[in-house]
């Protein structure tokens, strides 16, 4: 019960904080565990100290799974080049660089140590790299190419992890062995994610139930990543590739109903696990301290810091010879190459930010090796990773929002807004030949009426209307007085319709016409419409008094609502 008083306090507070860090102009993931570290060094209160079976079995399967959901499948393959060379050049590079540094430099260091906590400080965090670099703009490029790498890196890190902690552990390390089971475990991964996305693609297909289907979004990543870890092969991979398949096949499995239900509660569950991660990394600060011990604390703060800056040095060495090498080997093998502009790779080579992985791995190295000794250096090992991860933070987290203005990487609202009126706008004329091609074999008076609303609907986007303007006609006198069933035609003709711009929209969407951001938004509108006519045909077909069904047919009532720009609804008319 003192736990759970604890957690709803803890959520209470993250609440509270991210509601703050707009107005304080800070990234809240900064904040959080600049609140945590504080509430850490409050004399009296009970330390609250983070379990690594608690991150890589509860928090890290679900939030994989949400941000490889989110992921664009076609933006991830597109950009898997410098994905993969950042999600395991780079780790295995920062690895080896931060095992010598650590070696040479750090006291007591063996060749094996130093491997250790090179894997462990390796890879940059994907809740911190997506939570921090969220709503700064950024180009689609960039964040794809950032979501795509904290995906993927997590793995090549956890991999090496092991294998350096098995060469201390045992005293025996076979280079051969372990780059066979690197493959092995990441394509092993990879494997039962995908074979689990393509099942569950075909089940979620056969359920209708949004509930049933949004608690087993809810179980899967567990489950996915718990099997995989059974098995023998990377979980993490496994979660990443079953939500990238799940992703790519969304737009064809789910219902309406389905896709609002799961888009809200992965809305609110995400945001609480992501805040409830920041604070416990930072509530963990006493605990790594009474470990150091007082006499240990400065020169082990020197040696964290000197890593620190290593770190973040070798990501800045690593993003631009490596791009410009890519672009002129693209160029020499007859590809056309997109360059990219230095200020984009410094923006990517500056977001290394670490997180509550770093500090899970090292929470989780063992405390004792062969023979009964003390695991060598681990107090050491889990101090100077709690630097790293608070200079990242703090320093590339606080600053990573000004050099983005400053730099102007950003995309302007306009044209993400733009994209989606297009879209619109596609889907409208789109309606419009469908709507002339039913007219041409049937005189239906409803297919009239829709068709002058997707004209007036193409006008208002094509700018004849200001975004904000109201574009309702007066219904005409005829419509007050019309029977209930020719009104329940209508909306079911409204019904048929919107299944047509559906469909049209999935097959933009495997065309790769849009992105997919612009797709999904414009989706969860039509959701939208469509669950409002779906109440209005129920209120039309099950009136319970006279006056009920005189009410349903007022010209404000009968009119549903439309999507508008930037996804403001605004009335759907009716033809003068």
């Amino acid at each position: 019960m003192e736990h759970l008083s604890i957690v709803i306090f803890l959520m209470a507070l993250l609440v509270g904080l991210s509601a703050v860090a707009p107005k304080l102009k800070l990234p809240y993931p900064v904040l959080l565990v600049l609140a945590g570290g504080l509430l850490a060094l409050i004399p009296g209160l009970p330390p609250l100290k983070l379990e690594p079976d608690l991150v890589f079995f509860i928090f890290l399967p679900p939030l994989l799974y949400e941000a490889s959901y989110n992921t664009s499948w076609r933006e991830f393959v597109a950009n898997r080049r410098p994905i993969l060379l950042l999600a395991v050049g780079l780790v295995l590079l920062t690895t080896t660089v931060i095992a010598a540094l650590a070696h040479y430099f750090i006291p007591g260091f063996t060749w094996g140590m130093g491997f250790v906590l090179g894997a462990i400080i390796s890879p940059p965090d994907a809740v911190a790299a997506t939570s921090v670099t969220k709503g700064l703009g950024l180009p689609r490029r960039i964040t794809s190419i950032l979501e795509g790498e904290s995906l993927v890196n997590d793995a090549s890190a956890l991999i090496a992890y092991r294998y350096a902690v098995a060469a201390v552990v045992s005293g025996t390390f076979g280079l051969w062995d372990a780059s066979w089971h690197f493959g092995l475990v990441a394509g092993g991964g990879v494997a039962v994610g995908v074979v689990v996305g393509y099942v569950m693609v075909r089940v979620q297909n056969i359920l209708t139930d949004a509930t049933q289907i949004t608690a087993l979004t809810l179980l899967l990543p567990f489950g996915v990543y718990l099997g995989a870890e059974h098995l023998g092969v990377s979980g993490v991979l496994a979660v990443v590739a079953m939500g990238l398949m799940m992703s790519r096949r969304s737009h064809d499995i789910y219902d309406k109903q389905t896709r609002l239900l799961k888009h809200s509660f992965w809305n609110v569950f995400g945001f609480l696990l992501n805040g409830l991660v920041f604070i416990l990394i930072g509530l963990q600060l006493r605990t790594i301290l009474e470990g150091i011990g007082s006499s240990a604390f400065w020169p082990v703060l020197g040696y964290g810091l000197l890593v620190s800056v290593v770190a973040i040095a070798i990501r800045l060495g690593w993003v631009f010879p490596v791009s410009f090498l890519g672009e002129w080997l693209g160029r020499w093998l007859g590809r056309k190459e997109e360059r990219s502009p230095r200020r984009n790779l410094f923006i990517t080579s500056w977001a290394g930010m670490r997180g509550v992985v770093s500090l899970a791995t090292a929470l989780g190295l063992p405390f004792v090796v062969r023979g009964g000794q003390p695991f060598p250096q681990r107090n050491t090992m889990l101090f100077i990773t709690f630097v790293v991860i608070l200079v990242t933070l703090v320093v590339q987290g606080l600053s990573l929002p000004w050099l983005v203005r400053r730099l102007g990487v950003q995309e302007s609202p306009a044209q993400r807004a733009a994209e989606e009126q297009q879209l619109r706008l596609t889907l409208t004329n789109e309606s419009l030949r469908y709507l002339e091609s039913l007219i041409a074999t049937d005189s239906d008076p409803n297919l009239l009426t829709l068709r002058e609303i997707q004209r007036r609907q193409a006008r208002r986007l094509h700018g004849a209307f200001a975004a904000n303007e109201a574009t309702d006609l007066d219904a005409p006198a005829e419509a007050e007085s019309a029977a209930a069933n020719e009104f329940e035609k209508l909306l079911r003709a409204r019904l048929t319709m919107t299944d047509h711009q559906r469909q049209l929209l999935v097959k933009l969407h495997r065309e790769g016409a849009f992105s997919e951001e612009a797709i999904r938004q414009v989706e969860l509108e039509l959701d939208r419409f469509e669950i409002a006519l779906d109440t209005q045909l129920a209120t039309v077909q099950q009136p319970e008094t006279a006056e009920e069904t005189t009410a349903a047919l007022e010209p404000d009532q009968a009119a549903s609502r439309f999507p508008g720009p930037e996804g403001r609804p605004t009335k759907l008319d009716e033809p003068s």
